[in-house]
């Protein structure tokens, strides 16, 4: 079992940055994937990033490319935002995948972290 959760969420104005952190405890993730989602209220839960086991190689959102880095070492996992927009207000959620590779659907992602809020105001 793996418990992953989720820091470094809060109230920023636009323009702003903010850096997530994502800590593991149990079972070592140093073998999977990892991801960042996000959901803003009323809306399905989407991908934003995703990072291979060994964090050789990352994808991205069309939405988020060129203002998100993601980036993990040992048994965290950050995301750093810069340029944020209102529209990047939800709830930002981080994940383990099933695999070793990095990935943008739901489905190939096992555990779940509780999710931390991020507000931009305009």
């Amino acid at each position: 079992q793996v418990q992953l959760v989720e820091s470094g969420g809060g109230l920023v104005q636009a323009g702003g940055s903010l850096r997530l952190s994502c800590t593991a405890s149990g079972r070592t993730f140093s073998r999977n994937g990892m991801g960042w989602f996000r959901q803003a209220p009323g809306k399905t839960r989407e991908f934003v990033a995703s990072i291979d086991w060994n964090g050789s190689t990352t994808g991205y959102a069309n939405s988020v490319k060129g203002r998100f880095t993601i980036s993990r070492d040992n048994a965290q996992m950050y995301l750093q935002m810069t340029s944020l927009k209102p529209e990047d207000t939800a709830v930002y959620y981080c994940a383990q995948a099933i695999g070793l590779g990095y990935y943008s659907a739901l489905d190939q992602y096992r555990y779940w972290g509780q999710g931390t809020q991020v507000t931009v105001s305009s």
